[in-house]
């Protein structure tokens, strides 16, 4: 039973900003942390908000663009449906007829 990390779950829950965010400050810490100590809470506080802001905004954008989709699936199968329908009665049709 060992801890396994899927970046893919990881990057659902925080989104792809708020990931990139803290790589990006995990990476310059040892250079600016000293310096940023005092000046870097609210600007790593405000691109983590902004991360997140982002992240939500995506989230209704990719609901409707799935719902979008969803929608000319259906419609399509229901063209299908119609087609073969009118295939169907097409042949009984010439079928009665001869």
């Amino acid at each position: 039973m060992g801890l396994k990390l899927d970046v893919g779950d990881f990057v659902e829950d925080f989104g792809l900003p708020g990931l990139a965010v803290g790589l990006g400050a995990v990476l310059l810490a040892p250079l600016f942390g000293p310096a940023l100590g005092k000046a870097g809470k609210p600007v790593a506080k405000a691109a983590v908000k902004t991360g997140i802001v982002f992240y939500e905004k995506s989230k209704s954008v990719l609901a409707e663009a799935r719902e979008a989709f969803e929608d000319i699936v259906a419609e399509s199968k229901a063209e299908l449906a119609e087609a073969e329908t009118q295939q169907v009665l097409t042949v009984e049709s010439n079928a009665d007829s001869g």
